[in-house]
């Protein structure tokens, strides 16, 4: 099962349609917030898809979630946007809530800096920005959840 991940599309619809576009076999897409208004017109254009969204701290007047589950092939994935765990400064916080929940995959954006790792019994996969990156070129995180395990992975978008 192929999972795509994106975050902080700030008002660019056009970049997570891109990678919509570029991985028409994946399962589920994921976007960590600040992007409302590109989530709900993606789920338009993109009906057939399954597109999951929490807010992140620029979705001022959204009421969706700032945080999610979803379970995958008996995987938990625990998602957010980061900034109400302060993942700028560091991610103790947001690990400590992903175990608490049994998650064995934790995603969050904010930071615009893609990143994957894996730590304490948990993946972590920061995905970047799909659109306005820090020093790094646009891109997007991808699991892959397979019967061997799981791979967490960033790209890049080519655009």
């Amino acid at each position: 099962m192929r999972i795509i991940v994106f975050s902080d599309s700030h008002n660019d619809f056009h970049s997570p349609s891109k990678v919509i576009m570029a991985h028409p076999g994946a399962s589920l897409f994921l976007h960590l917030g600040d992007g409302v208004r590109e989530w709900e017109d993606l789920c338009c254009a993109y009906p057939e898809k399954k597109i999951l969204f929490v807010r992140g701290n620029c979705d001022w007047g959204s009421d969706a979630k700032t945080e999610g589950l979803v379970v995958c092939e008996d995987r938990k994935i625990f998602f957010t946007h980061g900034h109400t765990y302060d993942v700028k400064r560091e991610l103790g916080r947001l690990i400590q809530r992903a175990q608490s929940m049994g998650a064995d995959i934790a995603c969050f954006g904010h930071t615009h800096k893609p990143m994957s790792a894996y730590t304490t019994g948990l993946y972590l996969l920061n995905p970047g920005s799909i659109a306005t990156p820090r020093k790094d070129p646009p891109s997007y995180g991808i699991i892959d959840i397979m019967e061997s395990g799981i791979v967490v992975s960033t790209a890049i978008l080519r655009i």
